[in-house]
């Protein structure tokens, strides 16, 4: 009995004995969905704060900077495209929309971000380290691999279960990105 069968398990048994009948969602899907609505609107919101200056953030002009300071150049060009990856990658990852695409976009972002800033300062944030970047790759690539679950817009598309074709896209484009951005 694989994984999908038991979190789509009904209480009550069809004729033969059989219990696929799925019902119109469950723990896992609403586990799912909160998962996603949280990692998702708060790399929005991160994504926010370097594109329009919301939520505490600097604005396009003062990231463009910082980020020319890290050797991207033209920064501001290299901010905008951060800022759009993490605004549109995590509300596509909130209403799981285009999941294995929001998810490398999240993915080749945070290792852009482990590259360059974090991972000289180890594992722990308190000392500015990987631990935030390389969670949000985890959660990013464990809901493209898991699918974003039935209360999602991706449940009517071909993508919307998830599996291994879906992980290995969003973690070989965001990474692909991140190569070539890091490259540049």
């Amino acid at each position: 009995m694989n994984v999908k069968h038991i979190l789509r398990r009904s209480s009550s048994p069809t004729e033969d004995g059989d219990v696929t009948t799925a019902p119109t969602s469950s723990a896992a899907d609403w586990g799912l969905l909160l998962i996603r609505l949280t990692f998702g609107l708060l790399m929005a919101a991160h994504g926010a704060q370097k594109l329009f200056g919301i939520f505490g953030g600097h604005g396009l002009t003062a990231v463009g900077q910082s980020f020319a300071g890290l050797g991207y150049r033209p920064g501001k060009l290299f901010a905008l495209m951060a800022g759009l990856s993490e605004l549109l990658g995590g509300l596509g990852l909130a209403v799981g929309l285009l999941t294995p695409l929001a998810s490398a976009a999240l993915i080749g972002v945070m290792i852009n971000a482990m590259a360059t800033v974090t991972g000289a300062h180890g594992l722990w944030d308190t000392d500015g380290g990987v631990e935030y970047n390389v969670g949000i790759t985890v959660v990013a690539l464990a809901v493209a691999a898991i699918g974003p679950g039935r209360l999602a817009v991706d449940r009517f598309l071909p993508w919307g279960t998830g599996g291994w074709g879906e992980a290995a896209f969003a973690l070989g484009l965001g990474g692909a990105g991140a190569a070539v951005t890091l490259s540049l």
